[in-house]
């Protein structure tokens, strides 16, 4: 029986998750990006207002819905609205921000509740523009926040990356729901 997972994209302003989606979906992205006003944060022209949104369909027949979160926590409202039917989340890093490690402690804080009951997955990127931090430093930093997660050096655009998180973070899901489906004496 085929199933549907609700996967948010979430991170800083700048870190992909727009091109994640673009890379990954079967259907043209609903997009809701606007001139971005805060240049002095990232140099790019646009960022997302309200959400991102694409599908793909896994081999076996499940549906993946994949909405993209807003980068800038002034815009936190729509992460609320979006979390409430989540599974997962995969969580992008821009290696080449002033500071990833600091933005990787931020958006696991603010989605604690989504880790707590879903599953997350992290990826890295623009590390060819800045390969510091390491890849054990970020696993290091997960490990002293008290998080054992997947971590992977990904390139935004390559679908073939983007779909490999996704497809862990789904694995992830599928052998949570198990677990707690056993646990309360059901069938997975």
């Amino acid at each position: 029986m085929a199933h549907e997972y609700v996967i948010l994209v979430a991170g800083p302003m700048g870190a992909g998750k727009t091109t994640a989606i673009a890379a990954l979906s079967e259907i043209p992205v609903i997009s809701t990006d606007a001139v971005n006003t805060d240049l002095a944060r990232n140099a790019k022209a646009t960022t997302t207002v309200a959400l991102d949104y694409g599908e793909i369909t896994l081999g076996d027949g499940d549906k993946v819905r994949l909405y993209g979160v807003p980068g800038q926590e002034r815009f936190d409202f729509m992460w609320r609205i979006l979390e409430r039917r989540a599974l997962g989340l995969l969580l992008l890093i821009d290696s080449a921000s002033h500071d990833p490690l600091g933005d990787l402690e931020f958006y696991l804080t603010a989605f604690q509740s989504l880790g707590q009951r879903g599953a997350i997955v992290v990826g890295v990127t623009r590390r060819d523009l800045k390969p510091a931090p390491s890849i054990a430093a970020y696993n290091a930093k997960l490990a002293q926040l008290g998080y054992l997660l997947p971590v992977f050096a990904v390139d935004a655009r390559a679908s073939a990356q983007v779909r490999t998180m996704l497809s862990t973070l789904v694995a992830m899901v599928e052998a949570r729901s198990s677990a707690t489906m056993a646990a309360s004496g059901g069938a997975a």
